[in-house]
């Protein structure tokens, strides 16, 4: 039987099962295109989505522990190029972790649908932008061994909308709110202004998706009868035991949705 092609979970489950890294952008970019249009959309009566497993990547790059990755400096290309393929690997599961969202929540607000989509179809772009950079630092992706923490989190928040939108945007995603504005300082003092530009592109970009998990996140705490900073130092307690990691971007964490009261809290 073929797949229902206006259905906008069926197109997710196709984006998110895509194994190629080219391949998958290019789905997402056609599904997000779709939807704009209004030839996707949410069905009332769709099945519940299947239980969260890996999601469809390359053999390349090999998956290791974060203690295991070679720290590199930025004097070198090598190093340069690993820094790109780091921030390339974190885009790629951010394509999956969107449609991710989109898969598996069921019976959220069209405009729920309509933001995931949309940070989909940005980090898809992001991706292309990244893999592009690569290419010219003479490496593909795939070069350079990497880590699973973005999709582990993914996992562990498979069973609840609530805390995926405050773990994966509020907490993993916006830890790249605070660290990459250093790091386009340092490849600015490295000489390479085409890497600190596309860096510049993500980073404010980024900025939207994590507001929209701040929102999401809201919304279901009104939902559920839940008072949002007491609901997110609770899930921070149960899924982020180790704490969180200074210094914090506060201006754009505050351009981002956080409230005074949580970037307190985060102090």
């Amino acid at each position: 039987m073929m797949a229902d092609t206006t259905d906008l979970f069926v197109a997710a489950r196709r984006c998110l099962d895509c194994g190629d890294p080219a391949a998958k952008a290019a789905l997402t970019r056609e599904a997000a295109a779709a939807f704009a249009v209004g030839a996707l959309s949410v069905p009332a009566d769709a099945p519940p989505p299947t239980p969260i497993g890996a999601p469809g990547r390359p053999a390349r790059p090999r998956l290791v522990a974060p203690r295991d990755l070679p720290q590199r400096g930025l004097a070198s290309a090598e190093g340069r190029a690993a820094l790109v393929h780091a921030v390339a690997h974190i885009e790629f599961n951010a394509i999956n972790l969107a449609w991710d969202a989109v898969y598996r929540f069921r019976g959220m607000p069209a405009d729920y649908y309509r933001d995931w989509v949309g940070v989909a179809a940005d980090e898809a772009r992001h991706f292309g932008m990244l893999a592009a950079r690569l290419g010219e630092l003479g490496h593909a992706y795939g070069d350079f061994d990497t880590h699973n923490g973005l999709w582990e989190m993914a996992e562990k928040t498979a069973h609840s909308v609530l805390a995926r939108m405050a773990l994966v945007p509020r907490v993993l995603e916006a830890r790249g709110l605070d660290v990459t504005p250093g790091m386009i300082v340092r490849l600015r003092a490295a000489g390479d202004e085409a890497t600190a530009a596309i860096l510049e592109v993500i980073l404010r970009e980024e900025v939207a998706h994590v507001a929209a998990g701040t929102r999401w996140f809201r919304w279901c705490c009104g939902r559920d009868g839940l008072e949002p900073r007491a609901a997110f130092e609770r899930l921070l307690a149960e899924y982020m035991r180790q704490g969180l990691k200074g210094p914090f971007n506060l201006e754009a964490r505050r351009a981002a949705g956080f409230s005074e009261d949580e970037l307190r809290g985060l102090a």
